[in-house]
């Protein structure tokens, strides 16, 4: 069986992880993370795009579903701002997984509304970078 295909997209500001509060979301690039994952998850074809411009984020959901088997999203402060997201999450036939970094509920209030995770097919949400892998690893069992 051939390997899945999985695209992770990142959204505005996570291009800055490694640097960007570090208590908050780490001292690793994603990059690195993402060499991890390749490692863990070989099973998996792990390809990864990252934007601030949500617009291009729309663009990479919509190849993404002709091109892969699933998506992990974490669209950043998009998450609590964009209908247009949503609108394309619900407009894929595709499995999107939700994830954030930090806990969303422990922060600022208008930070606990999520426009995506009601078309999502799941949520992960404040084990730090092991939001990814456990969304990693649901694809790994699902295929």
């Amino acid at each position: 069986m051939a390997n899945r295909k999985i695209r992770i997209i990142n959204g505005p500001n996570l291009n800055l992880l490694g640097t960007r509060e570090p208590g908050i979301y780490g001292d690793q690039t994603f990059e690195e993370q993402l060499a991890a994952f390749a490692k863990e998850f070989p099973k998996l074809e792990i390809d990864y795009f990252q934007s601030n411009v949500e617009g291009e984020l729309i663009n990479s959901l919509h190849e993404a579903a002709r091109e892969k088997d699933g998506v992990i999203l974490n669209a950043g402060a998009y998450t609590h701002t964009s209908i247009a997201l949503g609108d394309a999450i619900k407009a894929i036939d595709l499995p999107v997984i939700e994830v954030h970094i930090s806990n969303i509920f422990s922060r600022e209030d208008f930070r606990h509304v999520s426009y995506i995770a009601p078309y999502c097919k799941g949520s992960v949400i404040g084990f730090g970078m092991d939001s990814y892998r456990l969304a990693l690893k649901y694809f790994e069992d699902l295929f």
